[in-house]
């Protein structure tokens, strides 16, 4: 099978996600990495594809310049990587697209609403795929979980309750001068409306929402911002309401001490419920009723119904990178028009997701102004 090519736009020397996703594209051999544009800093963009071997001639300095000629290559760019603060998603995106190239971009969709609708616009436009990195679904487990849900094993769902807990904006990283990341993820020109529930709630959300196929309708949020001085919230308590009358909260935090990353959620239905955490991804637990308690397995109890994909032995730890990985190969088979590409659509992250996503930030952050009053997604 023929790799991808592959073009990035961002991700550059010091940068964190880039990594990730060159990383995952590479996992499963799907993709080689052809030609970028890794940095809006021109000397930093050279340096940064040159480290990375990319033919001098493919280096650029500008997205629209990286769009114009390696649309006119016979070899040109198949699919491009957008992993980019925020701000910066929208632009490229919609440049690539009009070229009819595809685009995987990392989450969430854009900065503001009105940067989303005219992204969302641009896809329904091209003939080329969007998708977004909500790389959790993209775990086995997760997959297994969806599956055994949609199949009824649960019963109808009443009660959904999910948290992302990390502790590494306790302090005020973002004047440290040290942590990029903690800068852009902190600045409103550059992360959008909000912060702790832009950055890890639309993991949280899009998770929830991904093993059950409910939708949130509503949401009574309280975001606050406990660092002096930081001017976007760092912690957030959201009580939900989602289709079919199923009810639900989030906890979210970026400044819960000791806490690294822990994003975690349990699901409740009439007649059983299940529980994973990702910082032990390679198991859930399934409690029905009448039953004892049982162990949704990596290694063991995937179906192929679940589109899970196992590379290693039982007790062998897949991850993080694992998930991400899946997500780019499920892609890959996609692009390529692979038997399975139908299916794979309908569970990968899409436009659909990521107006959805937005939608459900805005209103958190709306809600939160005006005194946790429930607000319309």
């Amino acid at each position: 099978m023929k790799r991808l090519r592959l073009g990035m736009i961002g991700g550059g020397q010091g940068a964190f996600i880039g990594a990730v996703h060159r990383i995952a594209s590479r996992i499963d051999d799907r993709y080689e990495l052809v030609a970028g544009c890794l940095s809006s800093t021109p000397e930093k963009a050279q340096l940064s594809g040159k480290e990375l071997g990319l033919d001098s001639s493919r280096i650029y300095n500008s997205f629209e310049e990286m769009a114009e000629k390696e649309s006119q290559r016979e070899d040109c760019v198949q699919v491009v990587s957008i992993v980019t603060p925020n701000h910066m998603h929208a632009s490229p995106a919609m440049v690539f697209l009009k070229k009819n190239i595809h685009v995987i971009c990392d989450k969430p969709m854009t900065a503001t609403m009105e940067e989303s609708h005219l992204l969302y616009d641009a896809v329904k436009n091209s003939s080329a795929h969007f998708f977004l990195t909500h790389n959790y679904s993209g775990y086995p487990v997760i997959r297994e979980i969806r599956n055994s849900i949609m199949k009824g094993e649960l019963g109808n769902i009443r009660i959904v309750k999910g948290q992302y807990l990390q502790g590494w904006l306790g302090q005020k990283e973002e004047d440290s001068g040290q942590n990029k990341q903690a800068e852009w993820r902190t600045d409103p020109a550059r992360s959008g409306a909000a912060g702790a529930v832009g950055d890890i709630g639309s993991h949280t959300m899009h998770i929830i929402e991904f093993v059950t196929g409910l939708k949130v309708e509503k949401v009574a949020a309280d975001l606050t911002t406990f660092v002096e001085g930081r001017r976007l919230d760092d912690d957030a308590s959201i009580m939900l309401r989602l289709n079919d009358n199923v009810k639900g909260n989030l906890s979210i935090s970026q400044i819960a001490t000791g806490e690294e990353n822990n994003l975690s959620f349990s699901i409740y239905g009439e007649s059983g419920a299940v529980h994973w955490s990702q910082e032990n991804p390679n198991y859930a637990t399934l409690s029905k009723i009448g039953s004892l308690n049982s162990i949704i397995t990596r290694g063991g109890l995937v179906t192929s119904t679940s589109m899970g994909n196992v590379r290693i032995p039982p007790g062998h730890p897949e991850g993080y990178l694992e998930g991400f990985a899946q997500i780019y190969s499920d892609i890959a088979d996609v692009i390529s028009q692979s038997s399975n590409s139908e299916n794979l659509l309908s569970i990968l992250p899409n436009a659909e997701d990521g107006m959805h996503i937005m939608k459900f930030i805005n209103a958190c952050v709306a809600s939160s102004k005006n005194d946790s009053e429930w607000t319309e997604v």
